[in-house]
């Protein structure tokens, strides 16, 4: 019989709702279409304000062109543009993590840093993965 694993709240603590933020979204299609206008912003702040936003996507956009044009299977083509699409993906979370991390606080701060250095490892082990999978994926193609 297994023991039920015992909760680090006092019973008072456990009986009070969670806080909301006033910034919660509503539920249903208000809240799916407020999203996308949401996502929207989100996309224009990063290209006015990201530079390394603007350099990928100078490199991603017509990557997925040329992954669409190149002879392989569908699955490959996939592939290939799926990579692309994940450094975007890395890139914008990246950007939140710093724009987070500036928020709090513009000293230097070790746990700063790091947090920064983790967020923009991140988004070259992603770079790595992209052209290590160009290259599997294209080797055949140009041998």
């Amino acid at each position: 019989m297994s023991e039920k694993p015992q909760s680090t709240q006092s019973p008072a603590q456990e009986s009070q709702p969670q806080p909301i933020s006033e910034f919660k979204s509503t539920s249903g299609f208000k809240r799916i279409f407020s999203a996308f206008f949401y996502s929207a912003e989100g996309f224009r702040s990063a290209w006015k304000n990201e530079h390394a936003f603007r350099q990928e996507l100078l490199i991603v956009v017509p990557g997925i062109i040329v992954a669409l044009l190149l002879p392989v299977s569908a699955l490959q083509k996939l592939m290939l543009i799926a990579v692309l699409i994940w450094i975007i993906i890395i890139e914008l979370i990246n950007s939140a993590i710093e724009a987070v991390v500036d928020r709090v606080s513009l000293e230097r701060n070790p746990l700063s840093k790091n947090a920064k250095d983790f967020g923009s490892a991140a988004v070259l082990l992603t770079c790595v993965l992209a052209v290590a999978t160009w290259a599997v994926i294209l080797y055949p193609v140009l041998m």
